[in-house]
C-alpha cells in the first residue's frame, strides 16, 4: 500500500516538473520572440543579415551535397544545412543585439558594474567598493588574474579614487597583482562592449583555490566601504533625474 502511495506521489512529481520545464521553456520563447520582435523594429539591418546567413549556409552546404554526389548526400546536407544556417543566423541575432545593448548602455551612470554583473565565467564582482557623490566609482573583480579594479566616471575624479583604492587593497593581498582599468571612450580607457573581453585576456596568475581566501581578506575592506549603498543597480540616465539622484546621496 505505501509503494503504491510512493509510485503515485512519484508520477504526481515528474508530471509537475515536466509541466514546468514545459512552461519555462514556454516563457524563454516568448521572451525570445519579444526580444527579437524588439531588435527588429530598431535594428532594420537584422533581418536582411539573418536571412543572407541562412541562404549562404544552405548554399555551401546544398554544394557540398551536390559534390560528394547522390541523393542521399545530398538530402542529408541540405537537412543539415537548414539545421546550420538557423544557428548561425540565431548566432548573428544575439551578437547584433548585445551590440545594441551595450551601444545604450554606454556612458550611462552604472553602466560598468552591470556590465560586469553580466559577465560569464568564475568571477568575484564587488560593485561600488569605492565611489564619489557624481557616481564615479571604483568596482572590484577577483579571478583568475587576481585584482582587478575597474573604474567608471569622469577620468579627473576616478583616477584618484583607483589609485586610492589600490593602495588600500596592496595592503591585504601582498604580492598578489592589482590591475586598474577605466571604462570609457577616452585615450587609455577600455570601452563597456570590450570590457569582457579585455578582462578574459589578462594572464592567469592565481589559482582558482586562492580565489576564496583572496575574497576573505577583501571583505574587511569592503564591510567598512558604504559607497556601494549608493551606486545605482545598472544603468541609467543621465538629465534631470540623475541629478536628484546625486542631491540625495549627497544628504546621507
Amino acid at each position: 500500500m505505501a509503494k503504491t502511495r510512493n509510485s503515485a506521489q512519484s508520477k504526481e512529481l515528474k508530471a509537475e516538473a515536466k509541466k514546468a520545464r514545459k512552461a519555462a521553456s514556454k516563457a524563454r520563447r516568448q521572451q525570445l520572440w519579444q526580444a527579437f520582435q524588439i531588435q527588429r523594429k530598431e535594428d532594420k539591418r537584422l533581418v536582411p543579415y539573418m536571412f543572407l546567413t541562412f541562404v549562404l549556409v544552405l548554399a555551401i552546404s546544398v554544394a557540398l551535397g551536390f559534390w560528394s554526389g547522390g541523393t542521399f548526400s545530398i538530402i542529408l546536407f541540405s537537412v543539415f544545412g537548414v539545421i546550420l544556417g538557423a544557428l548561425v543566423a540565431f548566432i548573428v541575432f544575439g551578437r547584433r543585439a548585445q551590440k545594441a545593448v551595450y551601444a545604450k548602455a554606454d556612458g550611462q551612470t552604472g553602466a560598468a558594474a552591470w556590465a560586469l554583473d553580466n559577465m560569464r565565467g568564475k568571477w568575484r564582482v564587488t560593485p561600488g567598493v569605492a565611489a564619489t557623490g557624481h557616481f564615479d566609482a571604483v568596482h572590484r573583480v577577483l579571478g583568475l588574474p587576481g585584482v582587478v579594479l575597474v573604474g567608471e566616471g569622469a577620468q579627473s575624479r576616478v583616477k584618484p579614487l583607483l589609485a586610492q583604492e589600490k593602495k588600500r587593497t596592496a595592503r591585504l593581498v601582498g604580492d598578489i597583482p592589482i590591475y586598474d582599468i577605466i571604462v570609457g571612450n577616452d585615450e587609455g580607457d577600455v570601452p563597456l562592449a570590450k570590457l569582457e573581453r579585455h578582462l578574459n585576456k589578462l594572464p592567469r596568475n592565481i589559482a582558482a583555490k586562492d580565489i576564496d581566501s583572496l575574497e576573505a581578506k577583501l571583505s574587511a575592506i569592503s564591510s567598512k566601504a558604504s559607497p556601494a549603498a549608493a551606486m545605482p543597480k545598472g544603468p541609467i540616465p543621465g538629465g534631470a533625474k540623475m541629478k536628484g539622484v546625486q542631491r540625495r546621496v549627497q544628504r546621507r
